[in-house]
């Protein structure tokens, strides 16, 4: 029983001591974000992908009801 909740304490102290992200976490995380945005942009700035919302959005508001 003893080691068991030796074992437990010992457990929780660690999960104490290693709580939220560091700075160089936050860093590369924005920076993953930032490359992502970047990509999704081009992706939908590009020439067939516009070509295909601008046919979307024509066909929506041109829906007979």
């Amino acid at each position: 029983m003893r080691k068991i909740t030796r074992w437990m304490r010992a457990a929780a102290r660690k999960a104490r001591a290693d709580t939220g992200m560091t700075t160089s976490e936050y860093a590369v995380g924005t920076i993953a974000a930032c490359a992502f945005a970047a990509v999704l942009y081009k992706v939908v700035t590009s020439p067939p992908v516009m070509a295909q919302l601008q046919s979307l959005l024509k066909d929506a508001l041109d829906a007979k009801f």
